[in-house]
């Protein structure tokens, strides 16, 4: 039987990340290890405001939908300290039933299927496949290798980010995720005339693997060398027996560019079920909130 695919915030590897930073972790399933039904991984955290937090991010993960109150006693244990839930599935009657107070509404992201090469390329949108042909005829070197903090995209996407206003992964976490996960931290990385003009940076984990950075510059987007990378990554880790690729969340802020980009690869849109927030002082007040409230 397949097993889960977890995001990249409720795999092992991140689990094993955080504990190595020092982070409280804890997981659970309700299932056999081997094969669970369904899988949380609860970090402990310090907030703002909050004050120290549990939080649940793109979880729980399982193979049919499951009742909250079900899982909820089971993830939170003896603890009564706040839970912060970034739901992996639209259910926010059930949520608000269980007790959970929305705080902010459902984001959407890219997941693009990957399997034989001959239907990743149909599945592509008709421009972005024509770009990617056209890289064919441009001497682009492409190499892969490790993840290491001391390759440029690392210093350039901090810079990005900074730029364009986003929130990325920090640095340190990163790095951690690479020296505690060998080989699931990869680059691919474009040069033309020796020179490097683009790099993508993916974290493997199990049978899913997530788009974690991505820096083109100049020459780079005027040779389309974006598209040519991810089309070699879509080939290892299709071949590698990874089937889907995150390619991450689509912010209305974001450039419309960047949107047609990841859509065009032939992702498809998945939407997540929001923030929730479980207090026990609030649980009772939640569960009476009217239903446009919990949308």
């Amino acid at each position: 039987m397949e097993s889960l695919a977890l995001p990249l915030t409720q795999s092992p590897e991140y689990a094993r990340t955080l504990a190595a930073l020092g982070l409280s972790v804890r997981c659970g399933s309700s299932g056999p290890t081997q094969d669970p039904d369904m899988r949380w991984l609860v970090q402990s955290r310090r907030l703002p405001l909050l004050g120290q937090i549990d939080l649940i991010s793109r979880g729980p993960v399982c193979k049919t939908a499951a009742c909250p109150e079900d899982w909820l006693p089971l993830a939170r244990g003896q603890r009564r300290t706040p839970l912060l839930l970034n739901a992996a599935q639209e259910d926010g009657q059930a949520l608000r039933a269980a007790g959970f107070w929305p705080v902010m509404t459902a984001a959407s992201l890219a997941i693009l299927p990957l399997g034989d090469n001959d239907a990743m390329r149909a599945a592509m949108h008709q421009k972005w496949r024509n770009r990617l042909n056209r890289t064919a005829r441009v001497p682009l070197k492409i190499t892969r290798h490790p993840l290491s903090g001391g390759h440029w995209i690392m210093r350039a996407e901090a810079l990005q980010a900074r730029t364009r206003q986003y929130r990325a992964l920090p640095p340190a976490l990163i790095a951690a995720y690479a020296r505690e996960n060998p080989g699931k931290a990869l680059i691919w990385e474009a040069r033309h005339n020796g020179t490097a003009v683009a790099s993508i940076a993916i974290l493997l984990h199990g049978p899913m693997a997530t788009w974690q950075m991505g820096v083109s510059l100049p020459e780079g987007r005027r040779l389309n060398a974006m598209n040519a990378l991810l089309w070699e990554a879509m080939q290892y880790l299709a071949d590698k027996g990874h089937r889907l690729l995150d390619l991450g969340i689509l912010n209305s802020d974001d450039a419309p560019g960047l949107i047609r980009f990841k859509l065009g690869t032939g992702a498809k849109l998945h939407r997540l079920g929001g923030s929730w927030l479980h207090l026990g002082a609030l649980a009772s007040i939640a569960r009476h909130l009217p239903q446009r409230l919990s949308a």
